[in-house]
């Protein structure tokens, strides 16, 4: 493909508008921006709250409220950085209109953010959803995006009709969260009415990349997930830590509250090397067909990482007393998420390699197994610290498997490919 000059972005330089025409999808050393990593600090206050507001009610033993409130905030703030991120990884100008959009974007998150509690309270209720804060910061980071897909369609012949295609999608979606959210319905037709609008949403992208493929670049995709990967997961050793200081002030350093810390930075980095030991930019810079499952399945493993953070929390509670649930619902509280993270991250790696090695299936059933073992063990009044620990020790034994069998097979892969 050949580029403009003036869609190569200059560090540092942003004193003028430049024409957005596309990036090179095969550029060398492409890195995150200055511009995107900040606008990914936005999404910690947005994890942070989202985390508390689910391990709040899972301590109170409201299930429901925290699975659905938990689902629907998750859901906005990661679709919105989803599609922020592939539109930065192909069309990134940053030139002071970019830059301003940006920050457009970074607003709605942090309005988002502070609406969460409005959605959890109000499903606490029972009655409707009270999402009228949610959704306006979440168009506010839409709108921007159709700015951005606007001003691509007036400035690249090319792109034209993928771009117009995104930014009416992305309008009539926005068009139907205005109208839930003034409508004030039911919970049940609210539901329904939000499942309507998350298929929209999917289905944007798909329909718009049959027109004409966007020059996103795999290594660049690669690194921005992995950069929000560890986001949330420094956001829930935060959140433990937070949670823990509390206890320690009133009651010493008691056995329990050693065990979580200590099991919940174990957890984290087990979670961190199985993730990172799969190549994602290389495995979609050879099959770049995975783009959807990649992006879309990266949802669930980014709740997952964000929902073993308030597992781990629900855990501070029950130790500190502050919690209507016992020992064995906080192990259940971080064992489902952990297992949820180890088969969501190595089904996308199946379906960019068309097929996981079986001796590495074999340690995943392995690592979910002992995370059953936990659970049930929780529930017969075994020591907290052993459920804990066992929950802990479940990534490795995926790790050993990356690092041993998958690693072969990976190679194997990347050799043939």
């Amino acid at each position: 493909m050949s580029l403009d000059r003036e869609t190569r972005p200059l560090p540092g330089v942003a004193g003028r508008m430049r024409r957005m025409l596309g990036r090179d999808p095969h550029e060398s050393e492409r890195a995150a921006t200055p511009l995107e990593l900040l606008f990914d600090l936005a999404f910690v206050v947005a994890f942070g709250i989202a985390g508390e507001q689910m391990a709040h009610a899972l301590a109170e033993g409201h299930l429901s409220t925290a699975l659905g409130g938990f689902g629907f905030g998750m859901f906005a703030i990661v679709w919105a950085w989803i599609n922020f991120s592939w539109f930065a990884s192909a069309f990134d100008t940053d030139d002071w209109v970019y830059r301003l959009t940006t920050m457009v974007q970074m607003v709605g998150v942090v309005i988002l953010a502070l609406g969460l509690s409005d959605v959890f309270h109000s499903l606490d209720e029972g009655h409707s959803v009270d999402n009228t804060v949610v959704v306006a910061g979440y168009i506010v980071m839409r709108v921007a995006m159709v700015a951005q897909w606007l001003r691509l369609a007036a400035q690249s012949p090319e792109h034209r009709g993928t771009a117009l295609t995104y930014a009416v999608a992305i309008a009539i979606a926005q068009v139907g969260w205005i109208a839930l959210a003034a409508l004030h319905l039911e919970l049940t037709p609210t539901l329904i009415g939000m499942i309507v609008l998350y298929l929209v949403e999917l289905a944007g992208p798909v329909i718009s990349e049959r027109r004409a493929s966007t020059p996103w670049h795999p290594h660049h995709i690669a690194e921005r997930y992995g950069l929000l990967a560890l986001i949330a997961l420094g956001e829930g050793v935060l959140g433990t830590v937070a949670a823990v200081q509390p206890i320690i002030e009133e009651q010493g350093w008691s056995g329990d509250a050693i065990v979580l810390v200590t099991a919940g930075v174990v957890l984290t980095f087990g979670l961190w090397w199985a993730y990172f030991a799969v190549p994602f930019g290389d495995l979609l810079h050879r099959k770049r067909s995975g783009a959807f499952a990649f992006g879309y399945l990266h949802i669930i493993v980014f709740a997952a990482i964000a929902a073993v953070g308030a597992g781990l929390h629900v855990g501070a509670y029950v130790i500190e007393g502050e919690a209507h649930v016992g020992y064995g619902a906080a192990v259940r509280a971080v064992a489902i998420p952990v297992a949820i993270f180890l088969i969501g991250y190595l089904a996308i790696a199946d379906i960019l390699t068309r097929r996981v090695s079986p001796a590495q299936l074999g340690m995943l059933a392995l690592a979910v197994g002992v995370l059953v073992l936990a659970v049930a063990l929780s529930e017969t009044g075994t020591p907290f610290a052993l459920d804990i620990l066992l929950v802990a020790a479940a990534p490795w034994i995926v790790v050993i498997g990356s690092e041993t069998f998958g690693r072969r097979h990976l190679e194997r892969h990347l050799a043939a490919s």
